[in-house]
Formats: structure tokens, sequence, C-alpha cells
């Protein structure tokens, strides 16, 4: 029996990446999953390793930068269990176009529909939920772009995600009375999908070298499984080869 059994988790963003690791992590510790992200064959290829891993899950499509469409999974959520213990707030994307001398009006509006707005539809759909049942956990995958502002990632990437690190910490300044926690995850690079939006290729050794979903998707796990008197509000999880720091070594070099 694992830590979470009888608990309920929604993962968005699912499909792939961290959310795809940490649906797999939180079902291997009991969790019933509810996968959530804008593609259903993403979601089937999750939920048929958690099958083969012996956990259970449901797919639920949906487009998170659609207030409707978050409403309507949380509505069945609460409709089928009753509850929702742990929400991974996962989903995210960025654009090739990201500099400010590319970005456009219709790019700002994905990158931060897409990053920002999806967090905050999703966790104003669970929080009536958890305070009926007096407690539950919100992860929140920001960035260290989140914390220090990046060209690399884009401005627009940027502002979003130093969005969801503000918004996680007011989560537990107004809900910490209703036994809600929140944490913010702020990950450096990690070999992803979204690496493939970089304006200038990664090579594999690169890849290799990074911070992996499955790593990110155990820290997820841990801190679901933390007692419900303890938060940790903010983690930031890096690759030991940082390539950021390595770069500054090489300058300092020149």
């Amino acid at each position: 029996m694992g830590s979470l059994t009888g608990k309920v988790a929604w993962v968005t963003g699912a499909g792939s990446g961290i959310g795809q690791a940490a649906a797999v992590a939180l079902a291997k510790e009991g969790a019933i999953v509810v996968l959530t992200g804008r593609r259903k064959a993403p979601l089937e290829a999750t939920a048929a390793m958690i099958k083969k891993a012996g956990g259970t899950s449901v797919s639920k499509p949906a487009d998170l930068m659609k207030s409707a469409s978050v409403n309507k999974v949380a509505s069945e959520i609460a409709r089928k269990y009753g509850r929702l213990d742990i929400l991974v707030n996962n989903a995210g994307l960025n654009i090739q176009q990201r500099s400010w001398k590319q970005l456009t009006p219709k790019g700002v509006d994905e990158v931060v529909h897409g990053n920002l707005s999806s967090a905050f539809y999703c966790t104003s759909a669970v929080l009536p939920i958890m305070r009926k049942n007096k407690g539950g956990v919100l992860i929140h995958t920001s960035s260290v772009a989140g914390k220090v502002p990046s060209l690399l990632s884009g401005p627009a990437y940027s502002a979003a995600k130093h969005g969801v690190v503000a918004m996680s910490h007011t989560i537990n300044m107004e809900e910490c009375v209703n036994g809600i926690r929140s944490c913010v995850v702020c990950p450096g690079e990690v070999a992803t999908p979204i690496l493939d939006k970089r304006p200038i290729p990664i090579t594999p050794a690169e890849r290799k070298r990074m911070a992996q979903s499955e790593d990110v998707g155990d820290l997820i796990r841990y801190i679901a499984c933390l007692p419900p008197h303890i938060v940790i509000n903010e983690v930031m999880i890096n690759p030991t080869w940082n390539r950021g720091y390595v770069a500054s070594l090489q300058r300092g070099k020149s």
C-alpha cells in the first residue's frame, strides 16, 4: 500500500515530460490520477504506463486555457470521487519567437494564458473541493526563469512563471487556515519536449546532462506525500552540470 492510497490527484500537462513523470510516480504511490492535456493520444500513452505499473488513472482531455473546460473537469472529479487531494498544476508552453524583437500580442497571449491563466483557472476550480474536505496540496511547476528573469526563456515566459511563484505563495497566505498547502517547483533545464521550441537546438549530449522528467516527477511525489502539517513553500531543482554556471566559468577564463 502506497502513501497516497485512497487519494485523488489531478495532473495537468500529463501527456509528456514532467507531467507524465509526476502522474506515473503518484499512481505508483497509490493515488487515483486524473490526466489532463489538450490531446487525447498522449494522455492515453501516460495511462498505459500507469496501468503497466499497476496504478489507476482516467483521462480527461481539456484546453486549460479555457476556464469553462477547466471547471468541467473539476466538477466531474468532484462528482465522481467527492474529493481532490492533489493538484499538479503543470501545463505550460513556450514559443520560438520569444525575444522582444520578435514577440507579438498573439505570442504573449499564448504564453501567458498557457502558463499563468491556466494555473489560476485550475487553482480556482479545485480550492472549493479542498476547502470542503479540509485539506489538500497544490504543486505548481514554475521555472528557475520564474525566479531569475531569463532572455533564454523569453520575457513572456519569465513573467508568466514569476506569476506562478507569486500565485502559489498567496495560496498559502490565505488557505493555510483551511489545511490547504501550496508548493511551487522551480526547475532549471529539464530534458522535456518543450526544449524543442528553443531557438538554438539542444544537442543529445546536452539533454543527457540535464535534469530528467523523472527527477522532477519524483520530487513532486515526495511533496505530495508530506504530512498535512508540513508545507514546502518553494523548491528549486537543477542539473549538477548547470550550463549557466559553466558558461560563466568559461567567460571568466577568457
